[in-house]
Parts: C-alpha cells; sequence; structure tokens
C-alpha cells in the first residue's frame, strides 16, 4: 500500500510539474473497465500532457500520454483530442475471468496507447468531462491489443 501511495504522489507530482485553452491543469477521476485518477496539463495552448493511474483486474496501470487539441464543432470550450503515449501495468491472476480462462498467473506488461476523445470544459464551474477510447497493445508480459479502454473522466480544472 505504501507503494501505491508513493505512486500516486509522483504521479501527481510530474503531471503538475511540466498554458492551455480554457485551463492549465485538470485533476480528477476516470471510470470505465479501469477506474482511477486523471491529471492532463497543457504544455502549449494545443497540447497536452496526461497521467492515468488505474486499478483492474486486481492490480493497476501506470500511463502517460501526449495528445493534442482543437475546437469541435466550431463550439467553445467543446475539444476533442488525440494522442499517443505507453504504459506499464501489474495484476494478479484472475480466475474465472472470461478473458483469461484458466490463467492465475500474475502479470507485468509494458504496452503503447493510443487515445480519441471529447471533452467539455464548464463555464460555470471549474469542471471538464471527457469521453475517450484508448487502445493499448500490450509489448511485453501479457501482449496482445486491447481495445475495451472506454472511459468517462471528470475533472477539476484551474
Amino acid at each position: 500500500m505504501k507503494k501505491l501511495f508513493f505512486a500516486v504522489i509522483v504521479f501527481i507530482s510530474v503531471a503538475l510539474s511540466a498554458n492551455a485553452q480554457d485551463y492549465n491543469t485538470g485533476i480528477g477521476f476516470r471510470g470505465g473497465l479501469s477506474n482511477g485518477l486523471t491529471v492532463k496539463h497543457f504544455i502549449s495552448s494545443n497540447t497536452a500532457i496526461e497521467g492515468l493511474l488505474s486499478t483492474r483486474w486486481k492490480g493497476f496501470h501506470i500511463t502517460g500520454l501526449y495528445e493534442i487539441h482543437a475546437q469541435a464543432f466550431n463550439t467553445p470550450r467543446l475539444n476533442w483530442y488525440y494522442g499517443f503515449g505507453g504504459h506499464i501495468g501489474f495484476w494478479d491472476g484472475y480466475d474465472k475471468h472470461p478473458w483469461f480462462e484458466d490463467d492465475v498467473d500474475s502479470h507485468s506488461v509494458i504496452g503503447i496507447d493510443g487515445i480519441i476523445g471529447m471533452e467539455y470544459n464548464i463555464e460555470a464551474i471549474p469542471f471538464n468531462i471527457s469521453l475517450d477510447w484508448k487502445p493499448g497493445f500490450n509489448l511485453i508480459g501479457y501482449t496482445g491489443f486491447w481495445g475495451d479502454e472506454l472511459a468517462l473522466s471528470v475533472r477539476f480544472i484551474f
């Protein structure tokens, strides 16, 4: 548990140390098949870095993404984005799960990720909401394509 707490502190510190359209930095929660924390920080007017710390299959993943943002449908505060990055993850075996069949081994994985999504920055309150798809491909460990990462994120922005 101490290692997980340390990882969260390092994750937030790195993301905040890295300037933007409607906001500079957003911190919040990401929910989908994997759930966790999200930190997005703009490094220029249309590019951002995003860090994700998520849990799934009795383990966790750390993901770093580089994203390019643009206004969507000529609507203020509505943006679409796409990008790429990588992840490292660890999880325990998961018996009784249809994807793993009888695989109860622990796994460590390293892979690459893509992301495409839309976000809306709420003007009246300092929050944004985003919906994205983040497919990944594990290169090392439990290898293969993972296309099931559809998620909704809610962030406090400042």
